[in-house]
């Protein structure tokens, strides 16, 4: 089976919030947007809030999934990421940016069953 971009997307963000859930994270909010900007996971670790990019491939042919969370696209983040600060009481908690890594080897009834998934904490900075 496979999958249009936007639903292999849809479905690496319900495999990593999955995954983070598991890991102990709280999620806080799903795909923010700040004008055309978005955030596809916001997060608790503890203390520190996290802005989480997840990409997804079906295939590593195109490049890495992490190859696609260019220094643009970082900047786009960054701009969602402190927009979303101004809508939390103050003060500012300790912030990361996270990137979630997903290669998707095979599906089963329209979800992602075997995959390779890989967590950069701390993946870059402002």
């Amino acid at each position: 089976m496979s999958f249009i971009p936007h639903d292999l997307g849809r479905q690496g963000e319900m495999t990593a919030t999955a995954f983070l859930l598991e890991k102990g994270y709280r999620i806080l909010d799903r795909n923010y947007r700040y004008r055309r900007n978005e955030i596809d996971i916001v997060a608790a670790d503890k203390q520190t809030l996290c802005f989480i990019e997840v990409k997804t491939r079906s295939s590593d042919v195109k490049g890495h999934p992490l190859e696609a969370v260019t220094r643009e696209k970082q900047q786009e983040i960054i701009k969602a990421a402190s927009a979303y600060l101004t809508t939390l009481p103050a003060p500012e908690p300790d912030c990361r940016f996270d990137v979630i890594a997903i290669i998707v080897h095979s599906f089963a009834n329209g979800r992602i069953k075997k995959f390779e998934l890989e967590h950069i904490t701390n993946a870059f900075m402002v």
